[in-house]
């Protein structure tokens, strides 16, 4: 972890958790383990929402730890790699992301870029004026996942990104 968290983080190193997860690929759904860090108090949260996806047969193109691309965000997103834990501000600002404390995810961040008024992140999920939404096929049908920013309203949390899942059959 030494790319992605160095002293004055705001998280000690104790209190993230290293997990290894069982997810289906993009080839066919092939099964892979893949690792992610995140924060000790929403680990066991991480473990079912990713045992939900396997579940669906939902596809995950790569999980890899930030580490492995240097502690870049940028470089990791291109790769479409989904990943957690990474000691940052937020896009284009000074304050800790949620990726800083290890309760963030982006998943497959090609398929689904990190949309933010005309701003698209990475580059290579500009194929779509809107973003794209992380699609694929499975035995048990289509199935995706989509960030997307909430409006204002009880229980919004301006800025900040929810995830909706869904599988059709």
């Amino acid at each position: 972890m030494s790319a992605s968290w160095h002293p004055g983080c705001p998280v000690d190193l104790a209190d993230l958790r290293y997990l290894t997860v069982t997810h289906h690929g993009f080839a066919d759904g092939e099964v892979a383990q893949g690792e992610l860090v995140v924060h000790a108090d929403v680990a066991d949260g991480v473990v079912a929402v990713f045992r939900t996806l396997f579940d669906a047969g939902y596809p995950i193109g790569s999980m890899r730890l930030v580490d492995d691309y240097g502690g870049s965000d940028d470089a990791s997103m291109a790769a479409d790699n989904t990943s957690a834990f990474n000691c940052r501000a937020i896009t284009g600002g000074t304050d800790w992301s949620q990726h800083a404390y290890g309760r963030a995810i982006d998943l497959n961040p090609v398929e689904n870029p990190y949309v933010l008024g005309r701003s698209e992140q990475p580059r290579a999920g500009r194929s779509s004026p809107t973003g794209r939404a992380a699609r694929g096929s499975s035995s048990r049908g289509t199935s995706w996942c989509r960030r997307s920013r909430r409006s204002a309203g009880p229980g919004a949390v301006p800025g900040r990104a929810r995830w909706t899942t869904s599988t059709s059959r």
